[in-house]
């Protein structure tokens, strides 16, 4: 358990300094849209923000459900996705919206036009997506050189399990014309899935030096091809 719980700070502290920097000053109302089974929003709920759970998945909503009560607090799970969620949630109803994971599996426009409805005038969305220059190099690492090499210029997704990948340029367009700005995107997991597990998790220190160098390599431009993920923070126009 220990293990796993390294591992995921590792690949998550990045996302956590900016979301936490950015929420500072008060509780929010907050919408997790494929949020699954809380990993965020118990966190954020446990800082006092007013956290909804939107997933399709009622498995993982039984699992938030789980982990939200062992800590003692309320955190609500609402069954639902992209077409739905302005039905399930309301419009103009968040302070925020975190879109972690999300946006490889669905229709893009679709979604941010939501997630917009669904803000409020300033509202933060914070997205985290998975970055195709990354992909690329992991397929041909692999030997999956097809795979590779159709991802280079593709937008669309190369299979059903990993979904599409983005450049910073392609996000940072797609949020532009959806009525977002103030965009600040941070690299996320540049060296945390190339380093071997075993070395993270048995060598003391390892996971923190590693956390640190994530962190001294996220606002670094040069380094944003090399992440695997991207986390963009972004304001919805008022």
């Amino acid at each position: 358990m220990a293990s796993r719980e390294q591992r995921g700070s590792v690949r998550t502290a990045v996302v956590w300094d900016a979301l936490e920097s950015a929420l500072a000053g008060g509780p929010r109302d907050v919408v997790d849209l494929g949020g699954g089974t809380g990993g965020f929003a118990v966190r954020l709920a446990e800082s006092g923000h007013r956290v909804r759970v939107v997933d399709p998945s009622p498995d993982a909503l039984a699992a938030l459900a789980r982990r939200a009560r062992e800590v003692d607090l309320e955190v609500s799970g609402i069954q639902g996705d992209v077409a739905d969620l302005v039905d399930v949630v309301g419009a103009a109803s968040a302070d925020v919206v975190l879109c972690h994971g999300v946006l490889e599996v669905v229709d893009p426009a679709l979604a941010l036009a939501r997630i917009r409805e669904v803000l409020r005038p300033g509202g933060l969305l914070s997205l985290v997506v998975g970055q195709r220059h990354a992909a690329v190099i992991t397929r041909a690492m692999a030997g999956h050189f097809q795979q590779a090499r159709a991802l280079l210029d593709d937008h669309e997704p190369v299979d059903a399990r990993t979904g599409r990948r983005f450049t910073a340029e392609e996000v940072r367009a797609l949020l532009a014309e959806h009525g977002f700005g103030a965009v600040s995107v941070h690299a996320v997991r540049v060296f945390a899935d190339l380093v071997p597990a075993a070395l993270v998790d048995q060598e003391p220190g390892a996971a923190a030096a590693l956390v640190d160098l994530e962190r001294a390599v996220s606002q670094r431009p040069e380094y944003l091809p090399l992440a695997t993920q991207l986390h963009v923070l972004a304001h919805a126009a008022s």
